[in-house]
């Protein structure tokens, strides 16, 4: 190599049998003439490696595909998994996304903000719209949590009626304010669900729509 400015070189690799999730694996350790490398992810004499099971659901998680995932970690760990194994580990916690989904909330809440927001993604090979309709509430102590995500194909005060009915399903019987966009029979729906609820409509919106008809008028 042109210009190297060290003595020391690659020495081929080590192996290495260490302790994961999965039984007993090996992998190869880089190797330098000087003894200078230093591994980071799997230090040496580091014979446990339990935890890459935490690091496959958050990369799981952050939307990584299953044949990324595998990629990852055979690069990291000189691992193989196979997606099946990839799958079952997933899995594991669909349970607690339901035990979320479905847990009890509070019977009031102060205010409380239903929006949706439109990605596109990959879907069977085909790029789709999807909509996560978001509720995010505010209680009576002033505490902020996120009530629920629905995923539809499309925001529609239909959908957002069904969000409604789950949440008062779930326990709460009383919304103060309700802030949402200018969504055609949002507070049609709002209404049916909560009669007495403050609907507190998104400035910003009503702000476009006066703009529209007024550039519309002239």
């Amino acid at each position: 190599m042109k210009n190297k400015q060290t003595k020391n070189s690659c020495n081929g690799y080590s192996k290495n049998t260490v302790t994961s999730e999965y039984g007993d694996v090996e992998i190869e350790v880089p190797r330098d003439r000087l003894g200078e490398f230093e591994p980071v992810v799997v230090k040496k004499n580091q014979t446990n490696v339990t935890g890459i099971e935490d690091q496959l659901i958050a990369l799981y998680a952050k939307g990584v595909s299953t044949r990324d995932i595998q990629d990852h970690l055979q690069g990291l760990y000189g691992i193989e998994v196979s997606p099946t194994l990839i799958s079952n580990v997933t899995n594991k916690i669909v349970p607690l996304i339901k035990e979320w989904q479905n847990r009890p909330l509070q019977q009031t809440y102060a205010v409380v903000f239903l929006d949706a927001i439109h990605f596109k993604v990959k879907q069977e090979g085909q790029i789709v719209n999807k909509a996560p309709y978001m509720v995010i509430g505010i209680d009576l102590d002033g505490n902020k949590d996120v009530l629920g995500i629905w995923i539809g194909e499309n925001e529609s005060a239909k959908f957002w009626l069904s969000v409604l009915n789950e949440l008062k399903n779930r326990g709460v019987q009383d919304i103060l304010i309700t802030c949402v966009d200018n969504l055609s029979g949002f507070s049609q729906a709002i209404a049916a669900c909560y009669p007495k609820t403050d609907i507190q409509k998104c400035i910003i919106h009503q702000i476009r729509n006066s703009t529209r008809k007024y550039l519309t008028k002239i």
